[in-house]
């Protein structure tokens, strides 16, 4: 773990001799892409990463390498797209449920990363602020380019919105946040092993009836999802009885589901090797709470 801790700070050091090296301006950007293509690198390398304290002890540096860079480069779409995955992944891996203003803020400047990602012609915050027709219109501008950045912010928004319901604001973005959903399902619904279906089904849901949410559809748009490849990822199934089957009261399917993850390797796909690892421990969390989640049921 030592080992790797060197790595990560030799990694963000080397990358910021290169970035406050004396030269000519026309070769900022040359630099800031070389440095973006080294983060790649250890991204792809962490998602196949078993331990999990080396992820959490090492993200942080990550994570200011990526402000870093984007003080650099301000207007760079991967840069912010990496960002917004990267502060989202980091909140809804490593805090607890007993650090939820943490996550409140992390989720809060992944989202803005998203939404600078997504306003290359227009400024996407505004918009989604705005008449909701004229915003639907603008999604359309969007292409299969642009589902990367849409997913991230997506997902970051999304998790912003489902810690701050108590927030006139939170629940004025429903309708964008749906809208822009929509819209990513259009452009390419198997992105990310079926990954926009996924987040439907958790959005549907999620969301209490008086508010538009609809189990019958949710379970449609998961098993959409599954179809798609999203069983791969062992956190679909983790949603799936988290938020399906906990929606229609159904204690054995949630049981089932679970226990279904943790008797699945989390290798069996080397690339998802950690977020397969994190939702194996959520899988173990959540039916600790069995009981406290059904007690009402006969």
């Amino acid at each position: 773990m030592e080992r790797n801790s060197r790595l990560v700070c030799s990694i963000v050091l080397v990358a910021g001799c290169i970035l406050l090296q004396q030269g000519c301006a026309p070769f900022k950007a040359s630099r800031v892409a070389a440095v973006g293509l080294t983060l790649q690198d250890v991204a792809q390398a962490a998602a196949k990463q078993a331990d999990l304290t080396i992820i959490r002890e090492g993200s942080p540096a990550y994570l200011m390498l990526l402000d870093g860079l984007l003080e650099a480069y301000p207007q760079n779409t991967e840069l912010l797209t990496s960002a917004c995955r990267a502060y989202s992944s980091y909140a809804s891996s490593f805090l607890s449920d007993e650090q939820q203003a943490e996550a409140g803020a992390l989720y809060q400047k992944a989202k803005l990363y998203g939404f600078r990602a997504l306003s290359t012609n227009h400024d996407f915050a505004a918009a989604a602020a705005g008449n909701l027709e004229e915003f639907q219109a603008l999604l359309q501008g969007y292409d299969k380019t642009s589902v990367p950045a849409l997913f991230c912010a997506v997902n970051a928004w999304a998790s912003w919105i489902s810690g701050n319901l108590d927030k006139v604001e939170a629940i004025a973005d429903l309708a964008p946040l749906e809208a822009t959903m929509r819209r990513l399902l259009e452009l390419d619904e198997s992105y990310y092993y079926g990954g926009p279906r996924l987040l439907m089904g958790v959005y549907l849901a999620a969301k209490p009836k008086e508010l538009g949410g609809n189990p019958a559809e949710a379970l449609q748009q998961f098993e959409r999802a599954f179809a798609l490849g999203a069983d791969q990822l062992l956190m679909s199934k983790v949603l799936y009885a988290q938020y399906y089957a906990r929606s229609i009261k159904n204690r054995q399917l949630y049981e089932e589901t679970l226990q279904l993850v943790l008797a699945s390797p989390a290798d069996r796909v080397p690339e998802l090797t950690l977020a397969n690892t994190v939702a194996k421990r959520e899988a173990r969390n959540l039916l600790d709470k069995t009981e406290e989640y059904f007690a009402e049921q006969p």
